[in-house]
C-alpha cells in the first residue's frame, strides 16, 4: 500500500518557461536511465524479494523515493512548458504553443500530453520495462541499480551543466546529491553481499568444481598490443581471493576447428563437392 503526500519532495519550479530544456529533460525522466526506469526497477525487485526483511525494505525505501523524484520532474516539465514562449520562427505564428513547436519544442508535449510531461526519452521514444532488471539475484540485481544510478547521475550532471535557469539547476542539484546517497548505499548492499556469500562471481551458489578451473582467472589478449597487461585485471590474486590471474598474450584454443555435416536435402542447402 502506499500513500501519496501533496508536498513535493523537493520543490521543482523553473524561474521561466522553456520548452526546448523540457524536450532534453524527458530523457531523465522516461529514458533508459530515467527516474521511471529506477522506480520501476527496485519497485520489482522488492515485490519479487525472497531475500531478510531488511533487503526488501531498503529496495522499497529507495523505489518509493523514486516515485517523488519522478513526481518532481513531471512537475519541473509542466512548468517549462507553461506559455511556452520560444524565439519566434514565423511570423505568422502567434500562438505562443504553435511558436514553441515551431522552435524545436516537442510536438507531443502540445499536442499529445497538453503541455504536460510524457513518460518518454528525450527523443520521444516511449518508456520500456525491458529496461529494467529484476533477476530475483539481489547481488546482480544491486549491481544493476549502482550502474543504473551511475548511469543517471552522469545524465543529469550533463543537464545541469547546459542550463541556466537558477530554479532548473537548484532541482538537478537535490537528484544529483541524492544520486550520490543512492549509489552509496547499493555499493555497501553489494559488498555486504559478497562478503556473506564469500564470493563475487554470481551465482554464488554454483558448485566450483563445476567450473573449468583451469581457464577461471585467465585474461586473453585479443587485440594488438599489450597494454592491457598493465591492469590489476591481468595479475595478482583476483578479488575474490580464490585464484590468481593468468595473462596470455596468444590465447589458447581449446577446441578442434568447427565442422558441421551436410544439410539433409529436404533444406535445399547447398550441395557438399561430393555430390557435385
Amino acid at each position: 500500500m502506499f500513500y501519496h503526500i501533496k508536498e513535493l519532495q523537493y520543490d521543482a519550479k523553473p524561474s521561466c518557461p522553456d520548452p526546448l530544456y523540457a524536450k532534453k529533460l524527458q530523457e531523465v525522466l522516461g529514458g533508459q536511465y530515467g527516474e521511471i526506469t529506477v522506480m520501476m526497477q527496485y519497485l520489482f525487485q522488492g515485490f519479487n524479494s525472497r531475500a531478510e526483511p531488511k533487503y526488501r525494505d531498503l529496495l522499497f525505501d529507495i523505489g518509493t523515493e523514486e516515485i517523488a523524484h519522478v513526481e518532481m520532474l513531471a512537475t519541473l516539465i509542466a512548468r517549462l512548458l507553461d506559455n511556452a514562449p520560444v524565439k519566434q520562427q514565423e511570423e505568422a505564428a502567434e500562438d505562443p504553443a504553435i511558436e514553441a513547436i515551431l522552435g524545436g519544442m516537442n510536438p507531443q508535449h502540445a499536442i499529445v500530453s497538453g503541455l504536460g510531461a510524457l513518460p518518454t526519452d528525450s527523443a520521444g521514444y516511449p518508456w520500456n520495462a525491458k529496461y529494467t532488471i529484476a533477476s530475483g539475484n539481489l547481488l546482480a540485481d544491486f549491481r544493476a541499480n549502482l550502474n543504473a544510478e551511475s548511469q543517471g547521475r552522469l545524465q543529469v550532471v550533463r543537464l545541469y551543466e547546459i542550463a541556466e535557469d537558477p530554479g532548473v539547476k537548484d532541482t538537478l542539484s537535490f537528484l544529483i546529491a541524492r544520486d550520490r546517497a543512492h549509489q552509496n548505499q547499493w555499493k555497501e548492499a553489494i559488498y555486504e553481499l559478497e562478503n556473506r556469500e564469500n564470493d563475487i562471481a554470481v551465482p554464488t551458489t554454483f558448485p566450483s568444481e563445476l567450473e573449468k578451473q583451469e581457464v577461471a582467472y585467465d585474461f586473453y589478449n585479443f587485440s594488438r598490443g599489450e597494454e592491457s597487461a598493465t591492469g590489476p585485471w591481468a595479475q595478482g590474486i583476483a578479488p575474490d581471493g580464490k585464484g590468481q590471474f593468468r595473462y596470455f598474450s596468444n590465447p589458447p584454443a581449446y577446441g578442434p576447428p568447427a565442422f558441421l555435416i551436410p544439410a539433409p536435402l529436404y533444406i535445399h542447402d547447398t550441395l557438399p563437392m561430393s555430390k557435385m
